[in-house]
């Protein structure tokens, strides 16, 4: 696309930012007969990971989940849109729970890294934590191959004052002197390169894990959280947030056992409410290769 266009998208975008949240779930029940119905958007791929992840439901209870994740993955797309605008009253009313653990950390200057997956709206969980932590926020991303999307990205990322670092440059990052206790944040549950990734059994699958964050949590001593994203029931576009402890002692886990941890606590809360994930993503799409390296199981 030229740069015209780009101005154009953009233009569109940042005015449906500014609908009624009203209007904004209308836009999203259009886009999902738009996306789903009409265009059968990675359909075959969604009832896949759920076939696998999930074989003792039936088939009218797949095809449920599969339902009502076509209306979340469409809201997903319309409420991005709005918090590009949104007020920071607006976030906070839409993110709710109990995040009194973080004043203790802070007190203690401890520094932490949170763990996410792709449940609830994360865009959501960014600004959130931006607004309401007084720690430092550093979130790390990967960068888009195109830079006025990604440029576009960064703006509503940034809005509340987090730092954005790519995953590449997240090491020498966390080197630079810092005046007051930061939390890395992070979503580590899509499909990593195979060679390199930590393997284990995820919703009945053999599955890869980036190996990322327990490198960063053992090398810096971070404190591990998870943080699970909730969808409140019959409240569209409202999200509860828990807080776990995975570890206060990384170095004293064994190897991935920081990772095994996340992995479960992640496996139960799908369970917990299956249509709040990423299903369209190719999330298994490598396989165990035949010979793997001890630091790639669990020690």
């Amino acid at each position: 696309m030229t740069q015209i266009p780009y101005k154009v998208l953009f233009y569109i975008l940042d005015s449906l930012s500014r609908l009624s949240w009203k209007n904004a779930f209308r836009l999203s029940d259009a886009l999902r007969w738009l996306i789903f119905d009409i265009g059968g958007y990675r359909k075959k791929v969604v009832l896949a990971n759920l076939q696998n992840s999930f074989p003792e439901k039936s088939h009218e209870e797949l095809h449920a989940i599969a339902r009502d994740y076509y209306t979340h993955f469409t809201d997903l797309l319309v409420e991005t849109i709005k918090f590009r605008t949104a007020s920071p009253d607006e976030i906070r009313d839409r993110l709710q729970g109990d995040i009194s653990i973080m004043d203790g950390f802070f007190e203690s200057k401890t520094n932490l890294i949170y763990l996410m997956g792709h449940r609830g709206n994360w865009e959501l969980a960014n600004l959130f934590s931006s607004l309401m932590f007084t720690h430092e926020c550093i979130v790390v991303y990967r960068p888009l191959q195109n830079k006025k999307s990604d440029q576009w990205f960064l703006d509503l990322r940034t809005r509340f004052g987090a730092q954005l670092v790519p995953m590449d440059n997240i090491f020498r990052e966390l080197q630079k002197p810092r005046s007051k206790p930061y939390c890395v944040v992070l979503a580590n549950d899509q499909s990593p390169n195979p060679r390199t990734a930590f393997w284990t059994n995820f919703l009945h699958q053999d599955t890869g894990i980036f190996r990322g964050v327990e490198t960063i949590a053992r090398r810096y001593n971070l404190t591990v959280l998870y943080a699970d994203f909730s969808k409140v029931p019959f409240k569209r576009g409202y999200y509860k947030v828990v807080i776990s402890l995975i570890t206060d002692e990384p170095k004293s886990m064994p190897a991935n056992g920081i990772l095994e941890k996340q992995v479960r606590i992640l496996e139960q809360d799908i369970c917990n409410q299956p249509h709040n994930w990423l299903w369209s993503h190719r999330r298994w799409k490598h396989c165990r290769p035949a010979t793997i390296k001890p630091e790639q199981l669990l020690g």
